[in-house]
């Protein structure tokens, strides 16, 4: 079998046999009538029968097979395969240019729609035209691009030979364009705000950080939108959102990627029950565009998103799924607990850090269908307001994390919006940040400030746009729906990085 320098060099030696023979391979233009789909559904036709419609179309090589006198394809567009058939009778001498084309090569054909004796519908050639001389050999037809590795760096050739891959990124489209949907009905917003800021807020996450030559200063990629977006709500309006790309410095693994699509909600005069009734909608919407229904399978389970979906409190799912009353224990028997799973906490940790963390060990994978979790601890995020209920207040506050499939979907609050309480809580993250702690957030004066001008009671709600499509379209890892995920550069033989 030949090698694949061996095949590189033989294509290049056809597209110089093209140009001599005064084919440009790299044509400007193609005028196309139609897609395969288009004509694999207006068309039914009988075996031999023959339609008497010219039709153009346009796609990649990907089989090939010569009779001599005749010959057989397959052509790929984005929309589906379609057989093409070339005969001597037809196109005379051109068959022997033919002779020239390669699977992989990209072909312009013109012809009649008919149904071979098989009654596979078939475009029979008139004309031809090479669109596109391609000089690296595909895949070996009967492995493809298996490696997952490879699929990853070089997904340009995994949506050539994997067509289910081309269908997940179809429905990544369907996904983000019915998230819109659902907000614009219920009058959101879409907005833009700064990808590159002076100071990063919103999550507790590390962040990239570059220098700007213009004001030399340093810049960070957003962890989040939140703060710009509740600057929005100070400045009058009611319901913003955002769908963009944040960016964090942490690991990469099965459901992380540094960089990955979130949306972001804010909504006056709502709480965090607000923000529980319209992702739930979300859900229901986007599973209904995909499957036609609330039920779908992730990785084995069988999924129903529909409403309403099981709700806990942080203890009482501790309580229900690992059977830890934590209103019964103190931090002692909590931290005993944690070094009997073997799990890392801070050092001097609070009980709300000892049973959050006891949560995410022992409780978070066994969350299938979907389920919200409730008041979390207050030390798990400056910006939200505590519990209104007067026993709960003090060590607790209004955010919801919900789950499916073991999987942290979303992040809600009643967002925090006393601009005393405000300061006072970032400031306190500031001084985490001076002594080591890398995900405390640094002070932001300027959203400070928008604060004090007074921001009403809002509900915010932020969603990653990734983890959803993978539970939708049963991807097991987030590389999967992410058509390029960030991949360490691999090395080359000698050493150096490719």
């Amino acid at each position: 079998m030949p090698s694949e320098q061996e095949l590189r060099a033989e294509r290049i030696r056809k597209r110089e046999q093209l140009i001599e023979g005064g084919v440009n391979p790299y044509p400007y233009k193609y005028e196309r009538t139609h897609s395969n789909k288009d004509i694999l559904n207006k068309y039914n036709l009988k075996p031999e029968e023959k339609s008497g419609d010219i039709v153009r179309i346009a796609g990649r090589i990907v089989s090939w097979r010569d009779f001599g006198k005749l010959r057989f394809g397959h052509i790929l567009d984005e929309s589906s395969r379609l057989q093409v058939q070339f005969q001597v009778d037809f196109i005379g001498e051109r068959m022997e240019e033919l002779k020239l084309y390669d699977i992989g090569d990209w072909i312009g054909v013109e012809g009649e729609v008919v149904a071979t004796r098989r009654g596979e519908i078939t475009v029979l050639a008139k004309d031809f035209r090479m669109l596109c001389k391609a000089i690296h050999p595909l895949p070996e037809k009967w492995h493809g691009l298996q490696d997952i590795e490879q699929r990853y760096r070089k997904r340009y050739v995994d949506l050539i030979v994997n067509p289910q891959v081309r269908e997940t990124f179809a429905k990544r489209a369907k996904i983000i364009e019915c998230i819109r949907r659902v907000l614009e009905e219920r009058g959101f917003l879409e907005v833009d705000t700064p990808i590159l800021q002076p100071i990063y807020g919103g999550a507790n996450a590390r962040p990239f950080k570059s220098h700007m030559n213009a004001h030399d200063m340093d810049v960070y990629l957003r962890i989040a939108t939140e703060l710009y977006l509740k600057r929005l709500i100070v400045g009058g309006f009611d319901k913003v959102y955002e769908i963009g790309k944040n960016f964090r410095n942490e690991d990469i693994d099965r459901t992380h990627n540094p960089e990955f699509t979130a949306v972001e909600v804010y909504q006056a005069y709502a709480d965090y029950n607000d923000m529980k009734e319209l992702l739930m909608d979300i859900y229901v919407e986007a599973a209904k565009a995909i499957h036609g229904s609330t039920k779908f399978t992730y990785q084995g389970n069988v999924i129903d998103v529909k409403k309403p979906w099981a709700s806990y409190t942080m203890v009482e799912a501790l309580k229900k799924f690992a059977k830890i009353d934590a209103e019964k224990l103190g931090p002692k028997d909590l931290n005993k607990l944690c070094k009997e799973h073997q799990i890392e906490v801070v050092e001097n940790p609070s009980k709300g850090q000892l049973i959050q963390a006891l949560f995410e060990e022992l409780v978070e994978e066994k969350l299938i269908q979907p389920t919200f979790i409730t008041h979390h601890p207050v030390e798990s995020t400056p910006l939200c307001k505590e519990c209104r209920e007067d026993h709960l207040k003090e060590h607790f506050i209004e955010r919801f994390e919900p789950y499916i499939a073991g999987m942290e979907i979303a992040n809600a609050y009643s967002e925090l919006n006393d601009p005393i309480k405000q300061r006072y809580l970032l400031e306190e993250q500031a001084k985490k940040l001076r002594a080591g702690e890398q995900e405390a957030h640094p002070l932001d004066e300027d959203f400070l400030e928008a604060i004090d001008y007074g921001m009403p009671p809002t509900g915010g709600l932020g969603f990653g746009v990734d983890r959803m499509i993978m539970l939708l379209t049963d991807n097991p890892s987030i590389r999967d729906v992410i058509l390029f995920p960030f991949m360490k550069p691999e090395k080359k033989s000698d050493g150096k990085q490719n």
